[in-house]
């Protein structure tokens, strides 16, 4: 089992995009929320997660969680950057974007936990299947190590929750970018076809 030190140093390993928020209390509260996730599990770092949308949805053939996390913090960043070189100045905070971004998938460790899964689908009418989603716990991670709310709603509102709520400008241009990942990747032909689930 590793240690927190060992955990943080692996998430910063795994995610050099902190590095761009500027400010140092947002960077270690990232750092911290992904420690925290992967301590509650089995995985060591963010690349052990399996690297799909969702647990029962298809293996990408390249890659890493890590990667996507990356990916959807970049593009994010992209869209903000080129929506403001056509329309102005839109109020996106780059430091709360990147910590959206990297952060939106903050639950996975818990979703896809193998102990978890396992556990949920022997008994699905006990705590239901999945008995929390990685958006809602991914609320609950970031709120504990005191990220912003705008983070943890970004972790609950990234994904099919956010239907039910307004979503923030930064989480409105996450919400698109992690969409756009999936379907991109797909395109690609990096993601195979098989299952029904939906990614998000």
């Amino acid at each position: 089992m590793a240690t927190m030190d060992e955990l943080r140093a692996g998430v910063i390993k795994s995610l050099p995009e902190i590095s761009r928020i500027t400010s140092e209390d947002l960077r270690r509260r990232v750092v911290e929320a992904w420690a925290l996730a992967l301590s509650e599990t089995e995985y060591s770092s963010i690349d052990d997660i399996q690297n799909s949308a969702l647990p029962l949805t298809p293996v990408l053939s390249t890659g890493t969680q890590a990667d996507h996390l990356r990916g959807v913090a970049r593009v994010a960043c992209a869209i903000a950057e080129e929506m403001e070189a056509i329309v102005g100045p839109m109020g996106v905070d780059r430091d709360l974007l990147l910590a959206c971004a990297l952060c939106h998938d903050l639950g996975k460790p818990f979703e896809f936990s193998r102990k978890n899964q396992q556990r949920w689908r022997a008994d699905p009418t006990d705590a239901g299947y999945p008995a929390i989603r990685h958006s809602v716990y991914g609320v609950h991670l970031a709120l504990s190590v005191g990220l912003p709310e705008q983070v943890a709603h970004c972790c609950g509102a990234h994904s099919g929750e956010g239907e039910l709520i307004q979503r923030s400008l930064e989480t409105t241009i996450v919400h698109h970018a992690d969409k756009a990942w999936w379907r991109i990747i797909k395109s690609a032909g990096l993601l195979p076809e098989e299952h029904g689930a939906t990614p998000g």
